[in-house]
């Protein structure tokens, strides 16, 4: 990484949230001045919990932390708690700050321009958009003019001008960043190192180089560690099987036979813990119930938003069994809040019809219970759970032990995200709808995702701003509500 003081260092960094969550292991690594890294790992791996250790929200276990003194520090969260929705503008701008800021108008007006967002100072926080509200989130961290800018998503939700203000920005960032993502590219941009989190070890390795580099690297040595486990598990075999025929011979064939033991034996301590955490759900489908024949929903018109007020528009839109639409706009434009109507049956001038189940993965996961375990959310959705297949459907989606029997509310975004899939995979819908499925996601996961999308075979409605994502996706219609 560049040169520079080192102002963020662990040595040998323990957490856990109890005896049986154990988070991190005898972490090591540093951040210097000025420079900007990603922090990489699976869903769940504990990428959130490293940042709350460097805000101070969480106190290490075991081990040392040293921060630079009087680094200041501001984090842009994944998303906006409930108990914040009501706030107005500029009441959200200034909770960050512990005493009040009597010329903060001026100072809201210089971040809201930075992240490319026009604000009303007294609307409320919920009355936004989920990618406006993910731009006033990085407003709030930037208002804070920090030494150290914690990222953590901060491209969910936001729609492709949104991406590119956000990767402007950090291009022309001085000050030091750390970034939780899974957008590749965004990450390429402006990446000097990668932290990488092992989910199986609880270890941080530390790489030098751009985003797309580290990754090539570290795919090169999972590689490498399978061909020589491959070759490791021969040559055991090997020696077991002449173990066995030399034991049978006796005599001084044995001696032959022991030694031949303990070479497989000493074998078996070199082969290697391939990466856990590089491990992508298993492929799937989401079977579609038996639907009446004809249109499965139609779509007369539609609200959309201009200028902060809702506009009625005229469509003329129908979707049968196993047809696909997308619905494109900018962010705030109303794309969430037509879809959660639909989903609710309440959206004026469309017809679900009667008897068709709806499947609804919502950006927010608030469809969820987050107070049920994942086994009780899960469960909740059929008419006579069986708990064998349940729990099959769930380690399909890497969500087994004891993530099964955790509380909703206790995973981490990415992993609610997989038991939003699995809940559909259960569910069986007849209708689809989909509000940018890709977040929070590891990118390992998204061929295989956008692959159970493409072969859905009922009516689908989809939100995504991620290209690369909908073009794995056959779509039949497109709805640009800006349009």
């Amino acid at each position: 990484m560049q040169r520079g003081e080192v102002i963020v260092r662990f040595e040998r960094v323990s957490f856990d949230f109890g005896v049986k969550k154990p988070i991190l292991s005898e972490v090591d690594f540093s951040v210097r001045r000025g420079t900007k890294v990603t922090l990489m790992g699976q869903n769940g791996a504990g990428k959130s919990t490293i940042l709350g250790l460097i805000t101070g929200a969480f106190q290490p276990t075991d081990g040392l932390m040293h921060l630079s003194h009087g680094l200041t520090i501001a984090t842009s969260r994944q998303v906006i708690p409930a108990a914040e929705m009501k706030l107005t503008v500029r009441e959200f701008f200034q909770s960050v700050f512990a005493k009040k800021v009597y010329d903060i108008d001026p100072k809201i007006a210089k971040v809201l321009e930075a992240v490319n967002l026009h604000a009303p100072l007294e609307k409320e926080i919920g009355a936004f958009s989920g990618g406006q509200q993910a731009r006033l989130l990085l407003a709030q961290a930037l208002i804070q003019d920090p030494d150290l800018l914690l990222l953590d998503e901060p491209t969910n939700n936001l729609d492709k001008a949104g991406i590119e203000h956000l990767t402007k920005f950090l291009l022309n960032y001085k000050k030091t960043v750390i970034v939780i993502s899974h957008e590749a590219a965004f990450l390429n941009s402006f990446t000097y190192g990668v932290l990488y989190l092992d989910v199986h070890t609880r270890k941080v390795e530390q790489y030098v180089g751009n985003y797309f580099d580290v990754v090539k690297d570290i795919t090169a040595r999972i590689e490498k560690e399978n061909r020589k486990n491959a070759l490791l598990a021969k040559e055991i075999q090997e020696n077991k099987d002449k173990s066995n025929f030399f034991a049978n011979k006796g005599g001084q064939m044995r001696m032959v036979a022991k030694r031949m033991r303990e070479k497989a034996a000493e074998l078996e301590e070199e082969i290697v813990d391939v990466r856990k955490e590089d491990k992508t759900i298993r492929s799937f489908r989401i079977p579609a119930e038996a639907t009446p024949p004809g249109d499965l929903i139609t779509i007369s018109s539609f609200l959309t938003i201009k200028n902060h007020k809702p506009v009625e528009r005229k469509a003329k839109l129908a979707l049968r069994k196993n047809q696909h639409l997308l619905l494109k706009g900018p962010n705030g434009i109303g794309k969430s809040t037509l879809l959660q109507a639909i989903a609710s049956g309440k959206a004026k001038g469309t017809k679900v019809t009667d008897g068709v189940t709806v499947g609804y993965y919502r950006q927010d996961f608030s469809n969820l219970d987050f107070d049920k375990t994942v086994y009780e959310e899960l469960s909740s959705v059929l008419e006579r759970p069986i708990e064998e297949d349940v729990r099959k459907v769930a380690a399909g989606f890497l969500v087994s032990g004891e993530i099964f029997h955790s509380r909703i509310g206790t995973l981490s975004e990415g992993q609610k995200g997989l038991v939003a899939f699995a809940r559909l995979v259960l569910m069986k819908p007849g209708l689809l709808i989909l509000d940018e499925p890709t977040n929070h996601i590891n990118f390992r996961h998204l061929p295989v995702i956008a692959g159970a999308l493409d072969a859905y075979e009922g009516a689908m409605i989809l939100v995504s701003h991620v290209p690369d994502f909908v073009e794995k996706i056959r779509i039949d219609e497109t709805l640009d509500l800006e349009k």
